[in-house]
């Protein structure tokens, strides 16, 4: 009778064991036990980067197979989450979704930023690419690069205030050459994020702002704002009648910014595997695709090595620029 009582749990717990076992051999066991996992993101809700994360987590969690919860730590454009991710344990549990500035950028402009990302981190997967754009809110009566220009130079005091998502931030650089461009005296008001930048937009209370598509494209389609210049090498799909800067005579700015996934030094080869070949298959569903085209990104899975090698020349390019801009580390 005993034996009878005891068979299905030994069956069961043997079960287990050999589970557990396949487990702990793939590198997966903690993720299997656990959850959720956070993906960090360094800026406020309600931004382009946030509905972005956001767009991705819905999906990421059936092919995983668990959560996947956004986790903002916003300020410092990223430094904070980006400090997150270093300090996080390496199990796969937490990953940093970021563009380009925490990772090519604020470690040349912050002096003790309190992470190194070649040391640091490790690429999981890329997703994008976009461009940054000059916006100008509703209030204002230009409706071009040349009729911002010629309203600023004839306007008091104030209305050459730029809004940017963060300071020393590539947005930061380009008011600077902006400036330089067109001759105007323009000073950029750094933001934590581009959702209170927006807000203040909206607002009339800044009458211009640098940013990504991505944070413009709602409200400019929405006729709230107008974005009025891309950077980049060729106009974007979703804003086929705004000119790049290029065709303006600003040249030198067509290698874009990029969007990816990091995880922890020391995270298990086999989890970046499995959540590389998770966001492969996010990325092929056309409704994403859509989605994330229509916040003005231009969607491309990138493999782990193909995010370094995107990352690595971005970040050689914006080195000469801030160099050449005489910009000293803060």
């Amino acid at each position: 009778m005993m034996s009878t009582l005891t068979s299905p749990f030994r069956s069961a717990t043997r079960r287990q064991w050999l589970l557990g076992a396949l487990l702990a051999a793939s590198g997966l066991g903690a993720q299997a036990q656990s959850g959720p996992i956070k993906l960090l993101v360094g800026f406020p809700p309600g931004g382009g980067t946030d509905a972005i994360a956001r767009t991705l987590a819905d999906k990421l969690k059936d092919q995983l197979g668990m959560p996947v919860v956004v986790e903002n730590k916003a300020g410092a454009g990223g430094q904070l989450a980006a400090q997150a991710l270093k300090a996080a344990a390496p199990d796969g549990m937490t990953l940093f979704l970021t563009h380009d500035h925490a990772i090519s950028i604020l470690p040349q402009v912050v002096k003790n930023p309190g992470f190194e990302p070649t040391r640091d981190f490790v690429a999981v997967a890329g997703f994008a690419t976009f461009v940054n754009a000059l916006a100008v809110s509703g209030g204002t009566p230009a409706k071009s690069v040349n009729e911002y220009v010629a309203w600023v130079k004839g306007s008091g005091a104030g209305k050459g205030t730029v809004g940017i998502p963060a300071p020393a931030s590539t947005p930061e650089f380009l008011v600077k050459v902006v400036g330089q461009k067109y001759g105007l005296d323009l000073q950029a008001a750094p933001y934590r994020g581009s959702a209170p930048m927006m807000a203040d937009m909206l607002g009339n209370q800044i009458a211009a702002g640098i940013g990504s598509v991505p944070d413009f494209i709602e409200m400019h389609k929405a006729g709230k704002i107008r974005v009025v210049g891309v950077l980049g090498g060729a106009r974007q799909a979703t804003l086929p009648d705004v000119p790049t800067f290029a065709e303006l005579g600003l040249s030198g700015f067509e290698d874009m910014p990029y969007y990816g996934i990091y995880a922890p030094a020391g995270t298990p080869k086999a989890f970046i595997d499995k959540f590389a070949d998770a966001m492969s298959k996010v990325l092929a569903m056309p409704d994403v695709r859509d989605r994330l085209t229509a916040m003005g990104l231009t969607v491309g899975y990138m493999t782990p090595q193909q995010l370094t090698s995107r990352e690595q020349a971005y970040t050689q390019v914006w080195t000469r620029l801030i160099k050449a801009s005489g910009f000293q580390a803060q």
